[in-house]
């Protein structure tokens, strides 16, 4: 069964963004190319350094995704936040296709609307390069997360990456897939 929101795409979304940008080729119209999902555990694990956290927060976050996470790493050793280099600090996810498309309708029909005094997601949290990164306070927003089993509330980085050149370009390609921006 195909996506609801890649149905949308093929059939709605892409002729709109070739009006709208006045493209000639659809291959140049832009897309979701990928959906990163980053959940760091903070200071209170690195101190700690207590396995069962991590593999909580990675359960979690393979229950949200639908895809086990990959535990991420310090790169390098910071001694004013007592980090070594190769201590895991998170847990991530990378979306692709149809996930990637689940996961985003999921997000925008389900979870954003039930965000606490939700006003809308920021119009401004593009990087200059078509890619959208919001943050999200705590898990407990996702139905799938059963609210008597969560320990401590973590937040998580979710990163939409497209294949647009401009960032108004990425902002019309999520406008007509629903996302609800704050209008200021």
């Amino acid at each position: 069964m195909v996506p609801r929101l890649k149905q949308k795409y093929k059939e709605q979304v892409s002729s709109l963004l070739m009006k709208e940008f006045e493209l000639t080729n659809p291959m140049a119209v832009p897309k979701i190319e990928k959906i990163v999902i980053n959940m760091g555990l903070g200071r209170d694990f690195i101190t700690s350094n207590n396995a069962k956290i991590l593999d909580i927060a990675a359960d979690e976050l393979a229950v949200i995704t639908g895809q086990k996470p990959v535990i991420t790493r310090a790169k390098k050793s910071i001694a004013a936040f007592k980090l070594r280099q190769n201590m895991t600090i998170g847990a991530m996810v990378t979306l692709r296709n149809d996930r990637m498309y689940e996961f985003l309708d999921r997000l925008i029909s389900v979870v954003l609307p039930r965000v606490r005094d939700f006003r809308g997601v920021s119009p401004k949290s593009f990087d200059g390069r078509g890619n959208y990164t919001l943050g999200l306070r705590d898990q407990l927003i996702f139905p799938e997360i059963d609210f008597a089993k969560v320990d401590k509330t973590r937040g998580m980085n979710v990163c939409i990456v497209t294949t647009a050149k401009t960032d108004e370009q990425a902002r019309a390609l999520l406008r007509h897939f629903g996302m609800p921006f704050r209008v200021n």
